[in-house]
């Protein structure tokens, strides 16, 4: 072995022997820089099944070793392999994957004696991973896929005026001002701050051992970039920045892609995918093959793989007995109903008169299917309410560090929760928003361009204030309630009503018009023949008294029972009445109430 770098070790998985190589300032001829095993080096003697298709080049090269004896079963470490002579490979990362047989970061795996990660030893960041999307198939009209990009091992940005010389970690203000001089006059501003956003990922935040993705012909190619950036002068100028890069030798159909990852593909030249790279790892894998990959990967048998975890559904649980009897629902099968609407349209209101439990039985059941509190989100709109407000928007803000107050970009309740459901590890656990009052707010004005959103979670589109690509995730629920007794329900337009299942919550029919009598049980039914007495008397739907006004602690005190219908009651009703000329007390007074149920009760039995 040299003496170009320290000799680094490498532990193979679940507690395995130690191999040890080092790294060399030679490159390889894709720009990789080189890494020499040294004999005596142990390997694994089985690979994962994702082996062969996702890391085609290590692979192959494993077999060869094999077969021409230079990788072979180790005498010293039974049940392993080991090499018989220094191996010289393309890079830490193959090396290290000949060894494991999966696919493997070398520049975080292989470490010194010390402890230390290769990547920080040789002055590159140590941070996680990435996932990048690169568009390769319409290159100033020219597509680089299959001519350059996968004959060559390559992936390049179209950077045709810039200048040479540029250096490979620039500072961000210093290439957009390089870029600016370089491209001026052609072209326009929005084109200069994209340029500005591609190039500055693929110099500096892009790295070996990072993956990247492109489309061609409908098919999704994948590839782990292998090493540095190059600046080369191109002969057509559409690949002066290049990178090498391992393509997978399996493709993907387009249409058979995970829509999470679909979403995230947009028509910028250099597209952030690390958000769904668990689902770009888990591609061309069944559950049976990630499950071997994680027994083979993963030392505690009770861990899933980020690809695993990622390919989980929003699940709700479904209603039990139990829930029903808390919620003194008439049957299970009600409550099971309104699950599946919630499964099937992602939205519902429950509508109906005041004290109807609407916003009671929403919070209870999204803490229910959701489990737990911490994934519900309530909100109450009210007739200033804006899409600012309730999605994101500029805002005076303080810095706490200079105590200025200036305008800054802030995230409302629905992108909070949204950013909380989408992100990795999620997205198999519902969240819910809940709307109080929604009819109260003009929803067109509120919504915006999420009305779209609503309809089709399975399209993205470009947010009015940030410009991010936002789709709404397809664990995130809404449940909105809404009073029809307030006369701004004509708010609620055609388009709304659409995007929306509507459950009425009414006195005239279950689970509301028993609801009081299932949760009085034992202390007597006066005040339940009382409400069924008054909704007798109001005509019109909307404004018929709700149980929830019954059954607040107030009530059971002494008197409780007539202060509430004095102050609570009577009060809505005259409202409803005003200008009517109807005697309110007479009509809808308790002890009116009480003497029709007394004679209804001293009516001879016919």
């Amino acid at each position: 072995m040299t003496d170009a770098y320290p000799e680094l070790y490498l532990r193979l998985p679940k507690g395995g022997p130690e191999a040890r190589g080092q790294l060399l300032r030679e490159k390889s001829p894709s720009g990789s820089q080189k890494f020499i095993i040294a004999a005596g080096s142990p390997a694994r003697t089985k690979v994962v099944p994702s082996f062969a298709a996702r890391k085609p080049t290590s692979y192959r090269t494993r077999q060869e070793l094999i077969s021409q004896g230079l990788l072979r079963d180790s005498a010293r470490w039974p049940g392993y392999l080991e090499t018989a002579q220094d191996i010289e490979c393309t890079s830490p990362s193959a090396a290290a994957e000949i060894l494991r047989g999966c696919s493997v970061n070398g520049w975080g795996e292989w470490k010194s004696a010390d402890g230390q990660p290769l990547a920080h030893l040789d002055h590159m960041s140590t941070a996680p991973n990435r996932a990048w999307f690169v568009r390769g198939s319409n290159v100033t009209g020219v597509s680089l896929v299959q001519r350059l990009w996968l004959a060559e091992g390559l992936v390049t940005v179209d950077a045709t005026r810039l200048r040479q010389g540029v250096e490979p970690n620039p500072d961000r203000n210093a290439l957009r001002t390089l870029i600016e001089e370089d491209y001026e006059s052609a072209a326009t501003y929005s084109q200069i701050q994209e340029l500005v956003e591609a190039l500055h990922i693929f110099l500096t935040r892009m790295k070996p051992d990072d993956t990247v993705c492109t489309l061609s012909d409908g098919r999704l190619h994948v590839g782990k970039v292998t090493g540095a950036v190059e600046q080369i002068a191109s002969e057509d100028g559409r690949s002066n920045l290049r990178r090498p890069v391992d393509w997978q030798d399996t493709s993907y159909e387009w249409e058979e892609l995970p829509e999470e990852l679909r979403q995230k593909v947009s028509v910028h030249d250099v597209v952030d995918l690390t958000a769904v790279q668990a689902l770009i790892d888990g591609l061309g894998l069944t559950d049976e093959q990630l499950a071997d990959e994680a027994e083979a990967t993963v030392s505690d048998p009770n861990t899933e793989l980020p690809a695993q975890t990622a390919r989980r559904k929003p699940t709700l649980p479904e209603p039990d007995q139990a829930l029903t009897d808390r919620l003194n629902v008439h049957n299970v099968s009600w409550l099971r109903e309104v699950r599946d609407l919630l499964l099937d349209e992602k939205q519902l209101v429950f509508y109906g008169p005041p004290g109807t439990g609407k916003t009671h039985l929403a919070l209870e059941l999204a803490e229910f299917l959701g489990g737990g509190p911490e994934q519900v989100k309530l909100v109450q709109f009210h007739p200033s309410y804006s899409y600012e407000d309730f999605f994101e928007g500029y805002r005076p803000k303080e810095d706490p560090k200079t105590k200025e107050v200036a305008f800054r970009l802030t995230a409302g309740p629905l992108r909070e929760l949204a950013d909380r459901a989408d992100k990795e590890g999620n997205r198999h656990i519902p969240h819910f928003l809940i709307i109080d009052e929604i009819n109260r707010a003009n929803l067109a004005k509120v919504f915006g361009e999420l009305y779209f959103l609503l309809e089709y979670r399975r399209q993205t589109l470009q947010l009015t204030y940030s410009g991010d690509d936002f789709s709404l995730p397809d664990n995130l629920f809404i449940i909105g309630t809404m009073n029809t007794a307030d006369r701004s329900i004509a708010l609620v337009d055609a388009a709304m009503r659409r995007r929306f299942a509507f459950v009425e919550l009414s006195p005239r029919a279950e689970p509301t018009s028993g609801l009081l009598r299932r949760w009085l049980k034992e202390k007597g039914k006066e005040r339940a023949d009382l409400l069924d007495e008054l909704n007798s008397r109001i005509d019109d739907v909307d404004f018929q008294i709700g149980p929830a006004y019954l059954m607040k602690p107030g009530v059971d005190r002494e008197g409780g029972l007539e202060r509430t219908w004095r102050t609570k009651i009577l009060p809505l009703l005259e409202e409803h009445h005003y200008g009517e000329g109807v005697k309110i007390e007479k009509r809808y007074g308790i002890a009116s109430l009480r003497a029709a149920l007394a004679a209804r009760r001293d009516e001879p039995v016919a």
